[in-house]
């Protein structure tokens, strides 16, 4: 269906090449299988001066890097450390090598944890490191070179992994799920030195997948689990920390004590959240209970990335059994309202006006699904296909 040489990254290419013009280390970070060695090797071509590759797995490398001063303090130009969470000792030596004077190597960091799990990180490097977040594939990045019109509907299906989307058929792409599944919970986390019972973790996940759309009920989750409230926090803090999972926080626009207070929670890769669900074809997936909340997470995950929005930014907004808005971005003095329906044909409906008037919304944009462009529905309230969101930004 499409080649991985098709997709070029190019924003986020163009965004790394700034970043190392500006710092002496970026870490790139982002769920394993994700992109990030694909991307580093795309820099690495294109980088004018000498580059090295460190890959942490390989054991060849990790012998090279057996006495890690001696080998980096000689390197110039780009020095690229694959899977840096294997080997947090370095950290503190990057922050030497990033304050030499005349920054003789530039770093790139490769990682899948977030800054909250690789604490090495903020504590040695701060003030010397940029982040840079990879997620899956986007829509602006497969259109392009989509070669069917069916490409929306498949990587929601497949979600945004590469080799999950890229794969023959969707039988391959779910045994691909299936095993980085395994692979996460019995390997990648003991790495991380998270160790905790894979069966019990994968309980969690799934169960959190069922709650995929909703507000954050730990006690209800706990209490599932035969655990503790903190226990299961915990839990949560792991699959975001490693970019399974994702919470959105929830707005307070002051409107008494009805307002919803506890964080939505998603599974963050929709290809991931489908395999936990056991949803098999498309078929399967549109007469499934969480059918809508699939989509309304797709494309949650997609608009806060279009819009750039970052942490502090992006927001829902609901009031018990009342009015609700399933994205509100809060971005350059400008309020965004987004909500998200499963339909070729929305319509106005009575809570839309109401959170466009409480929120003071500057336009309230309602994302379908489908092909098209965008139309306006009433004032300041406009119809915007999902289609729209693969235009070049």
């Amino acid at each position: 269906m499409y080649s991985a040489r098709m997709i070029l990254r190019s924003n986020h290419l163009d965004l790394l090449h700034w970043k190392l013009a500006n710092f002496p280390v970026v870490a790139m970070l982002g769920s394993r299988q994700v992109g990030k060695t694909t991307l580093a090797k795309q820099l690495e071509a294109a980088w004018h001066g000498p580059v090295r590759h460190f890959d942490l797995e390989d054991p060849d490398d990790q012998a090279r890097l057996a006495d890690p001063a001696f080998v980096l303090r000689q390197l110039k130009g780009l020095v690229v450390l694959d899977e840096i969470q294997l080997r947090p000792d370095i950290f503190s030596l990057l922050r030497v090598l990033a304050d030499r004077p005349d920054t003789p190597a530039k770093f790139l960091i490769l990682g899948s944890a977030a800054p909250e799990l690789l604490k090495h990180t903020a504590e040695s490097l701060a003030g010397r490191v940029v982040f840079h977040e990879l997620d899956g594939l986007a829509l602006d990045e497969i259109a392009p070179v989509a070669t069917g019109g069916d490409w929306l509907d498949v990587r929601w299906l497949r979600g945004g992994l590469p080799r999950a989307f890229l794969a023959e058929d969707i039988r391959a792409s779910r045994e691909w799920r299936d095993a980085f599944i395994r692979t996460y919970l019995e390997r990648d986390l003991p790495q991380l030195g998270i160790h905790l019972p894979a069966l019990t973790l994968r309980r969690f996940w799934t169960m959190l997948a069922h709650y995929h759309g909703q507000t954050w009920n730990g006690s209800e989750l706990a209490r599932a689990l035969g655990v503790s409230d903190k226990t299961v926090s915990r839990y949560l803090d792991i699959l975001e920390g490693t970019f399974m999972a994702f919470r959105l926080s929830p707005w307070h626009a002051n409107v008494g004590k009805r307002e919803v207070k506890a964080p939505k929670v998603y599974v963050a890769d929709t290809g991931m959240l489908h395999s936990l669900l056991g949803v098999g074809g498309q078929d399967d997936l549109l007469a499934h209970p969480k059918c809508g909340a699939s989509w309304e997470g797709f494309m949650v995950h997609e608009i806060i990335r279009r819009t750039g929005a970052r942490r502090g930014e992006a927001f829902f907004w609901g009031v018990h059994a009342g009015a609700e808005l399933d994205l509100l971005i809060i971005q350059d003095g400008r309020r965004l309202g987004f909500e998200i329906k499963l339909t070729q044909s929305p319509a106005v409906t009575t809570s839309m006006r109401t959170s466009r008037e409480i929120l003071k919304l500057d336009h309230l944009y309602v994302v379908c699904h489908g092909e098209g462009e965008p139309s306006p529905l009433a004032e300041e309230i406009s119809a915007v296909p999902a289609s729209c969101l693969a235009s070049p930004v």
